[in-house]
This record gives C-alpha cells, sequence and structure tokens, in this order.
C-alpha cells in the first residue's frame, strides 16, 4: 500500500534499514539507544531493523559500553564478513583487481602490465579482468555466494545505455562506444545475477577520497587524477556524488602541442606523464629505454632532485618546473569555476610528483585564480595511495547494497542504470 507520498511500506522498510546500515558503517559501532537520535528513527523501528539485520546476518554485536545508572548498552556493527565487492582499475600501465570485505578490508589482488603495442584492444582488456576476477575469487577468503558486484573505473567517458548497459567513450585510448558491460557479462564465468557498475576512473577515485580519504567532511572538492592522462572529478553540494570532467583536455596553448586525443594545446599534452617523459626526452633527456612509464618518470625525479650532494639535471629540473606551472593554471581554471574547499590530487604520477612537486603547484595555482576562491580553496595530496581507484570502484556496489537496504541483488534481467547513482548522492560522509 503506499502512502500520501507514494511510498510503500516496502519502501519505508528498505529505508529504514539503510539508514541504520549506513550509520553504523560510517559511524559505528553504536548501540541500539545511540542509533535512535542518529537516524531520526524511534525506539520501536530501531529494534525491528535491527533484529531483522541480525537476523540477515549484516550486523553483529561489537562489544558493550556503560550506560549511566542501568545495564551495559551492546554495541552493534556492520558484520565485515556478510558481503564482499571487487574493485577494478583499468590503468594507463596495468589492470588492477582486488576483493573487499564489506569493510573495504583488502582480501586478494592480482595485475595484469600492459604493454604499449595495442594495450587499449578492448577485448584484450575485457580478458585482463575476466582473468583477474577468476584469479582473486580463486583466493582463500574469497566467498563468491557473498559478492555484491564488480565495480570497474576506467579512462573516458561512460554512458549507461538501456539496450547495452555501460558503453566507454574513451578517445584517448581509441574506444569509440565499446559496450564493456555486454562484453564482461559475455566472457565471464560469474552468475547472470553478478552487477557489474562501471564509471569513469577519476569520478571512482574522487568517490573513495571522499568517503574514506583527504576528501571527508567537506562540501565541494577537485579530485584530480593525474597519470599518463589527466582527469578531475568535481563534488559539488548539487552534485554530492561526484561527476567526471575532461580537465586534461582543457585548452592551455592555442596550437600547442598535439594531445593524444587530436587536438592541439591540451593541458594533458604538457602535464600528463607520457607527455612530460616525451618533452623531457625532445629536450635532451635521456629517460632509460625500454621501460615502462611509471620506472621512466621515477628516473626523471631522480635526475631533477638526485640525492643529497648529486648534481641536478638542468633538463629535467626545466621540464618539471614548467609542468608545475602548467598544472598550477589547471588548478586555478578548477579554482575559479568550482570554488571548491580542497583539492585532492592522485593517480601514480600525482603520488610520485607531490612531495617536491605540490609547493610550486600551489605556487602557480594562487598566481593564476583569482583572490577570492583562491583564499578559500587548500591543494593537498590524496590519502589513499595508488589503490584508490580500485577502491572507489569498490564502493559503486557497495553503494547500492545501502541502496537495498542490505538486500542480495537479484538477477539481472536488463542493463539498465544502476541505483548507486541516487545512493552515491544521498550519502556523502561529513
Amino acid at each position: 500500500m503506499a502512502g500520501r507520498n507514494g511510498r510503500t511500506v516496502r519502501d519505508l522498510r528498505r529505508g529504514n534499514r539503510t539508514a541504520v546500515l549506513q550509520k553504523l558503517y560510517f559511524d559505528g559501532p553504536l548501540s541500539r539507544f545511540e542509533l535512535g537520535p542518529a537516524t531520526g528513527l524511534s525506539s520501536g523501528s530501531v529494534s525491528n531493523v535491527v533484529a531483522d539485520l541480525i537476523t540477515d546476518g549484516l550486523v553483529e554485536e561489537a562489544g558493550s559500553v556503560e550506560s549511566d545508572g542501568g545495564r551495559p548498552r551492546t554495541l552493534l556493527r556492520v558484520a565485515p564478513d556478510s558481503g564482499q565487492m571487487i574493485g577494478v582499475d583499468v590503468g594507463e600501465t596495468r589492470v588492477r583487481v582486488e576483493l573487499f570485505d564489506l569493510a573495504l578490508t583488502e582480501l586478494a589482488r592480482t595485475e595484469r602490465r600492459l604493454t604499449p603495442q595495442g594495450c587499449y584492444d578492448a577485448e584484450a582488456i575485457t580478458g585482463h579482468i575476466r582473468d583477474g576476477i577468476a584469479e582473486v575469487l580463486g583466493a582463500g577468503q574469497a566467498a563468491p555466494e557473498r559478492l555484491l558486484g564488480v565495480g570497474v573505473g576506467v579512462p573516458g567517458i561512460v554512458e549507461h545505455t538501456p539496450d547495452r548497459g555501460a558503453v566507454v567513450h574513451g578517445q584517448t585510448i581509441g574506444w569509440d562506444a565499446v559496450p564493456l558491460e555486454r562484453l564482461l557479462r559475455s566472457s565471464s564465468q560469474l552468475p547472470g545475477s553478478t552487477r557489474y557498475f562501471i564509471d569513469n576512473g577519476a569520478k571512482t577515485l574522487g568517490q573513495a577520497e571522499m568517503w574514506f580519504g583527504a576528501g571527508r567532511g567537506a562540501r565541494s572538492a577537485v579530485v584530480v587524477l593525474f597519470g599518463s592522462g589527466v582527469g578531475a572529478c568535481v563534488v559539488t553540494p548539487e552534485a554530492e556524488h561526484g561527476r567526471a570532467v575532461e580537465w586534461g583536455h582543457l585548452t592551455v596553448r592555442v596550437r600547442g602541442r598535439r594531445c593524444r586525443c587530436g587536438a592541439p594545446g591540451c593541458l594533458e599534452a604538457y602535464a600528463g606523464a607520457g607527455s612530460l617523459l616525451a618533452r623531457w626526452r625532445e629536450e635532451g633527456g635521456r629517460p632509460p629505454e625500454g621501460t615502462d612509464e611509471e620506472t621512466a618518470l621515477t628516473a626523471m625525479l631522480t635526475a631533477a632532485y638526485p640525492p643529497q650532494g648529486g648534481e641536478p639535471d638542468p633538463v629535467a629540473l626545466a621540464v618539471l618546473e614548467e609542468t608545475a606551472e602548467y598544472l598550477g593554471a589547471g588548478l586555478a581554471d578548477l579554482i575559479n569555476l568550482f570554488q571548491p574547499e580542497r583539492i585532492l590530487i592522485g593517480g601514480w604520477a600525482g603520488l610520485q610528483l607531490g612531495p617536491r612537486f605540490l609547493p610550486a603547484v600551489r605556487r602557480h595555482a594562487m598566481t593564476y585564480a583569482l583572490r577570492h576562491p583562491a583564499g578559500r580553496v587548500t591543494i593537498d595530496l590524496g590519502r589513499l595511495g595508488p589503490d584508490a581507484v580500485t577502491v572507489g570502484a569498490a564502493i559503486l556496489p557497495l553503494a547500492e547494497f545501502f541502496a537495498s537496504g542490505g538486500r542480495r541483488p537479484e538477477p539481472v534481467t536488463e542493463t539498465r542504470p544502476p541505483a548507486w547513482h541516487a545512493a552515491l548522492r544521498e550519502r556523502t560522509p561529513r
């Protein structure tokens, strides 16, 4: 039966379960007494919901605390082993697959390195993901029957279509409307009921930092993914779940260097790790031959900032200093456009460059940005390290789990935009 606002009793129960689960997950352990005011539910409703969640194996006791003059109060928490999620990071240098429990503790991981030749062939990437999933689910702590879903972070724009599921438009990697969800379903050995949650990698990075990292507590933030390419996730009060923006393809120089996307003068053509190494080589630098970008960038940093007593490579140092100015100018555009409280820099290249690079980037951002929004923003590194994209990808099925009140996924009968968009919007931890 539906009420005046169109909500049924089932909707109400699901909403109550969601409220209790999320409060215990982010702020627990808590007692039943504390859950009432924390969720706005009556004591009777809390008791009923908690009893249901304990019966379903989703909530468990976690000790007790003394009360004022009465019996000790039992503390409750979400049971970490009641569900598992897989997070996948389709990066520039590797495909990383990780298995997490409900508390986002890593249970298993595997990586597939990408070779430069044809590394982004869609069938090959699908195979890497499929094999990685099989490997982590074969680990000792895996419980496939408790799998809530597979989240995948990819480079490019992701479109959720009713007929083909998640479709990826990745111009810089040669993906033109690749039906990644359909490819994964057709090749996977997972049950047909398995949910796939595919989104932009910068967005999954941003979501992870907002829920569990350096963005927690902010109402607005920009989380930058700095790797071979450059991307960003913008979180505002109007878009608390975050939205990916193709920041790397902002034009920073008219008739400038040709970007991987084909356009001239993109920020990525100057600040992306691949372009940074290419500019070092063009200026006479000597990146190590036969190595991947991560190793080559480490060598460049060592050349520019040698150990104590060493002589810096002036070419490497000049290229890095110029890159810091381009990045600072690009961040200034984000500051002027979105006026965020925080800017966080992540991605493998951002984490490598950050400790030495960040002061110069901050200085240039303040130079190019308007004074008022610049005076209100902080620019720092993300806290979640190189696994942030996989953590963020695993959050996608976790968010759907919350939205459903902890109900197990139902069999997939059609490909459609999942409910986790709304769940992410409803809950950004403060």
